[in-house]
């Protein structure tokens, strides 16, 4: 197994709309408090590990709370994103599991995301013109109003965040 792996200089991620991107400053400053380093900083402060922020006439998933390494499960829209773990195969393997059987969602991190078009996932530091090359991934999620859900998790060897993608509809909504 090899999955294509989002990795953060420090800070958050993004889940972004394709169309949208070029709408993403990244990080502008680094002289004064985070929350003044431009979009990036806007990024930083979501609390948790999961949020939304505007960009465009549209708004992006932020993927926060560590800078973990992340990758998206397709059959299961999944970020899965890595803490601790020997291998991938046996962190893919654990998070499955968990899945199958009934994780405890965090009732703290829950939330609504209208996603009208592809998505990509990139170091919110970077400018959405300019991704990092090599360092993004480009999700082909199907338009709709999702519920998204994160927890962590842990077993004896795998450490993970889990952030899932519950359709709640079929339509597109505005966000």
């Amino acid at each position: 197994m090899s999955l294509t792996w989002v990795e953060s200089a420090g800070g958050p991620l993004l889940v972004a709309p394709k169309s949208q991107l070029s709408h993403w400053g990244g990080s502008t400053d680094d002289d004064g408090p985070v929350e003044t380093w431009g979009d990036y900083g806007r990024a930083c402060s979501v609390q948790g590990y999961i949020g939304l922020v505007a960009i465009g006439d549209q708004h992006a998933l932020v993927l926060g709370d560590e800078p973990a390494s992340t990758t998206y499960l397709p059959a299961e829209r999944l970020f899965l994103r890595w803490a601790a773990a020997y291998s991938e195969s046996e962190l893919v393997a654990a998070a499955k599991r968990a899945l199958r059987s009934h994780v405890q969602w965090d009732e703290d991190e829950d939330l609504v995301w209208d996603v009208h078009e592809p998505i990509v996932i990139f170091d919110s530091a970077w400018p959405g013109s300019e991704i990092e090359p090599g360092n993004h991934l480009l999700i082909d999620l199907e338009p709709g109003r999702y519920r998204v859900r994160a927890t962590y998790l842990k077993d004896q060897d795998n450490w993970m965040i889990l952030v899932q993608l519950q359709p709640t509809t079929n339509s597109a909504s505005t966000s």
